[in-house]
């Protein structure tokens, strides 16, 4: 018994009155999202203290303001921008173990315009484990 080829069926076409109707809401949407749209990041970098951690993103004003773990850091660039955290400050803003920063961009008038759970890099804030041996056993 042979199996049967399954055709997929074309969509069915858009009139051509709706068609611009599409496209102009397309447009507007596209247009009307804010800047801010990407979440923001975190890499780790060299710097003068030694480890830092890269805190970057977008926002829809160069005035508006950085906010991580709850405490305002000044950031440079205008629309997307950085913040250098030297890793003893990020220690120090996060709980033991943190697994991500709370990074909020708030509009100088007051309202939050985005707020992020921005991922750390793996192992960043756990503790150093000096083992004294390690037992390896086949299963």
């Amino acid at each position: 018994m042979e199996a049967e080829a399954k055709v997929d069926q074309p969509l069915p076409m858009v009139s051509g009155f709706h068609r611009p109707a599409i496209l102009i809401a397309l447009a507007v949407a596209s247009a009307t999202s804010p800047a801010s749209a990407r979440p923001a990041t975190a890499h780790l970098v060299s710097c003068d203290a030694g480890n830092c951690l890269l805190v970057s993103g977008r926002r829809t004003s160069s005035q508006a303001i950085i906010r991580i773990n709850g405490r305002t850091v000044e950031a440079s660039g205008d629309r997307s921008w950085r913040v250098r955290l030297p890793i003893a400050t990020v220690r120090e803003w996060s709980a033991p173990f943190a697994r991500d920063l709370q990074v909020a961009v708030v509009d100088p008038a007051g309202p939050v315009e985005r707020f992020d759970a921005v991922r750390l890099p793996v192992g960043l804030l756990g503790h150093d484990v000096e083992l004294a041996s390690l037992v390896v056993r086949p299963n």
